[in-house]
């Protein structure tokens, strides 16, 4: 059986007796390795199907429909797939050799949640549990997270391509703000976040909320190293970074000022649409020699609200929107 005629034939089943016969756990085991993401030459296609079949073998066990594959597939990040599980997400790693990063990002936010101070917590995700799951077609043991949903928030990346031309100074500024308040928080409990990217920094438009998400690449200890790039973005990693040398508080203030210039529309650490002193204020946190880079991000956030203030004047809300699609 090849993996086309596996996908057809779950997809034609009306329930489990049209795919389950005597050998019930053989062939679904067979299906399985067949259609499973991580072992399928075309993953996007078979990964549906997959779901499907692991829903009708559990409904023919009479068990309820949770696991490797829970539920409504939300989003395919870096190394994981997030899954609808209630009210919240399941995040379940595509490859098990990614579980260490997977435990990297619950022992950092069990620790930012527990140790940090209680009015920052709306920076980051909600850890709502932990899970150890073993897929039932391979065996294979994952470590799974189970985070809070972030509903009306969207990425970085979605702002940059919805602004081609780049985001306004004055909209950039709120974001740049709170993102060095989630920062100033997670380097005070000593947690690095080691990829602040524009696919981990979500806001939300109308509310001006903002969330750093995706801590699998967090650095706890001193000395530590960021363990993994996020490949497409590995140029955008200080040296550092790609030098394996130790990471700090400078390595994600690096990233995230790359991320704001960016978002105002400029390229390789240049400003894009913000005027000079503030383009000057970027190249500051970007220097190539991480001590001669910003370690303080409270501090750095004192120093910038001055910037702005003598730019722009006093801070008033302005209200900030996503195009429409289309």
């Amino acid at each position: 059986m090849t993996w086309q005629e596996a996908v057809r034939l779950i997809e034609a089943a009306r329930g489990p007796a049209d795919l389950f016969g005597d050998d019930a756990a053989g062939r679904f085991r067979r299906l399985a390795r067949l259609t499973h993401p991580d072992t399928s030459p075309a993953a996007a296609r078979t990964q549906p199907a997959y779901r499907r079949l692991t829903a009708l073998w559990q409904q023919y066990r009479g068990q309820p429909h949770r696991g490797g594959g829970p539920g409504r597939l939300v989003a395919a990040g870096d190394i994981a797939n997030l899954y609808q599980a209630g009210p919240g997400l399941q995040k379940i790693p595509r490859d098990p050799a990614d579980n260490d990063l997977i435990g990297r990002e619950i022992a950092a936010l069990a620790l930012l949640h527990a140790g940090g101070d209680p009015r920052f917590a709306c920076y980051l995700p909600r850890l709502a549990g932990r899970e150890r799951q073993r897929d039932p077609g391979t065996g294979a043991a994952r470590r799974v997270s189970v985070l809070g949903r972030l509903d009306g928030f969207v990425s970085l990346a979605d702002v940059r391509r919805a602004y081609p031309a780049g985001l306004d100074p004055r909209d950039a500024a709120w974001i740049w703000r709170r993102l060095l308040v989630a920062l100033g928080f997670a380097h005070r409990a000593g947690v690095v976040h080691g990829a602040v990217l524009p696919a981990h920094v979500m806001i939300h438009p109308a509310e001006h909320g903002l969330a750093l998400i995706d801590w699998c690449y967090s650095v706890l200890a001193p000395g530590d190293r960021v363990p993994a790039v996020v490949t497409r973005y590995r140029d955008w990693y200080p040296p550092e970074v790609a030098g394996r040398r130790d990471a700090g508080p400078g390595t994600d203030i690096y990233l995230a000022t790359r991320c704001m210039t960016d978002l105002m529309g400029g390229a390789d650490g240049r400003g894009g649409r913000a005027p000079r002193r503030l383009t000057a204020f970027a190249g500051g946190c970007m220097l190539r020699q991480p001590s001669r880079r910003p370690q303080d991000a409270w501090r750095l956030l004192a120093e910038l609200d001055d910037l702005l203030g003598r730019l722009y004047g006093p801070r008033r809300f302005r209200p900030f929107a996503m195009p429409a699609p289309g």
